[in-house]
């Protein structure tokens, strides 16, 4: 099971990174909930989080299907990616909808690790996947906005510069359609911490580095306007496409490291004087994980595609992040019934990556809601919400 897929070199540089982040490192901040700085720093000094970025503006200009390979062999290596994935996607809304000016003044500063911006705050807890009844106000008063409200599940605030924030800046009751009056603003979080900006850290059942946000009279100047004022909502789908590709390739990584340890472990471990992988008991699952981990990755490499042909890949984007991450929980499944006790034992790192990639059932959208969407743009059913 080593078939390298596309981008050979990358992948085989990204394990050789890798490999200096062990699972004694991981154990270590997953057990102080401390956010891995060494290995983001690594990262980004080896220009992988900037690989989206054109060259023009100090990245490496290559399409998704390559951040895809980088991150699926992050996770393949038994490390985690969603300490900063979201520093190769957010950007996207800079680049795609951004001025000129914006562009040269933050995409060098992002691409050289200087700047990081990998917070997106979108989410808030009234109404969680509902994202056009958000109820963060952005006012407007001479040449700044003044935004009150509060965000919550935004990862990684606490170790971001910037923020891409998602606000109403047109009143709900004044809008024609639901999606529009919102907008999007780049948040400076280094001025903002203690002028109208706190952030709250949320302890959750993995080592997440996610937080609460509050807004309280924070001032963010006009000119961080990205695009135009109340067409926001449409300036961050096309950045969510990304995100599910780029999360269902890291569920792709997670599987195969569940398989090749489950494997592994089976070989190895020797009951009533065989090795339990001779049992068909024990064999099957690992197979049916096996099989169901290779049809989703054949739909990541559907859904990167259309995205790189410049076609609509909704549908694509979401069953891909749909099947990987089954495919990843139902590996996850099968190698700790594989481990036996040692699956929640500390030192194997199973239950680690474990409780990992369970969050990708629910994040960064709930399967229920891409059943759904489904349902209702791939089917023709009549929408259910």
């Amino acid at each position: 099971m080593h078939e390298d897929g596309n981008y050979p070199e990358i992948r085989e540089a990204v394990r050789k990174l890798c490999e200096r982040f062990p699972g004694e490192y991981w154990r270590a901040l997953d057990r102080d909930m401390t956010y891995p700085a060494e290995f983001v720093e690594a990262l980004t000094q080896d220009g992988y989080l900037a690989v989206l970025i054109p060259e023009e503006y100090g990245g490496s200009g290559l399409p998704l299907s390559a951040a895809a390979a980088i991150l699926e062999e992050v996770q393949r290596a038994g490390c985690n990616g969603g300490a900063c994935h979201a520093q190769m996607y957010t950007m996207g809304t800079v680049l795609r909808h951004g001025s000129e000016e914006q562009k040269r003044k933050y995409l060098p500063e992002i691409a050289a690790g200087r700047l990081r911006l990998q917070a997106f705050g979108v989410t808030e807890p009234t109404s969680g996947t509902d994202t056009s009844s958000l109820k963060t106000v952005a006012r407007r008063d001479g040449d700044h906005f003044v935004v009150n409200g509060q965000k919550i599940w935004t990862s990684r605030a606490e170790h971001s510069d910037l923020m891409l924030l998602l606000a109403r800046t047109t009143p709900l009751d004044q809008v024609g359609k639901r999606t529009d009056g919102l907008s999007v603003l780049l948040v400076d979080m280094r001025e903002a911490r203690g002028n109208g900006l706190t952030i709250r850290p949320i302890r959750t059942m993995m080592n997440h580095a996610t937080t609460e946000v509050f807004f309280d009279d924070l001032r963010v100047p006009a000119e961080n306007l990205i695009g135009e004022e109340g067409r926001g909502f449409r300036y961050i789908l096309s950045g969510m496409n990304a995100e599910r590709i780029l999360i269902a390739a890291e569920c792709v990584g997670d599987a195969k490291w569940f398989i090749e340890k489950a494997v592994g472990y089976a070989r190895e471990r020797i009951v009533f004087g065989r090795p339990i992988g001779q049992n068909q008991g024990v064999q099957f699952p690992i197979a049916k994980a096996y099989a169901n981990m290779r049809a989703a990755e054949l739909m990541v490499s559907e859904a990167l595609r259309l995205y790189e042909a410049g076609q609509n890949p909704g549908a694509e984007a979401n069953m891909a992040k749909m099947l990987a991450a089954d495919a990843s929980f139902e590996a996850a499944n099968a190698a700790i019934q594989t481990h036996g006790g040692f699956g929640f034992a500390e030192e194997y790192d199973v239950e680690r990556k474990f409780r990992e990639t369970r969050l990708y059932q629910v994040a960064p959208i709930s399967t229920n809601l891409i059943l759904a969407y489904l349902a209702e743009h791939v089917l023709g059913l009549p929408r259910s919400y």
